[in-house]
């Protein structure tokens, strides 16, 4: 456990941070599962929750990029 101050509120900042990307990451892969039926609502909801996880920084770019390309595919 943490002894400075400074410590413990970066302690407090992380667990925040680490829930919201668990939040973010598991929601991403609800909707990614979803997509999979072919359904094209399903396949924009995920292509929202793939951009929105990439912005966050939960997810890099480039993979991004490959998954919206991926479900794309799929919608076709």
């Amino acid at each position: 456990m943490p002894n400075i101050k400074s410590a413990k509120k970066r302690v407090k900042v992380i667990e925040t941070k680490t829930l919201r990307n668990k939040m973010i990451k598991s929601d991403l892969k609800t909707a990614l599962k979803k997509a999979e039926s072919g359904d094209a609502n399903d396949v924009k909801t995920a292509i929202k929750k793939v951009d929105m996880a990439c912005s966050k920084g939960v997810m890099h770019k480039n993979k991004a990029a490959r998954k919206k390309s991926q479900l794309m595919k799929l919608a076709k």
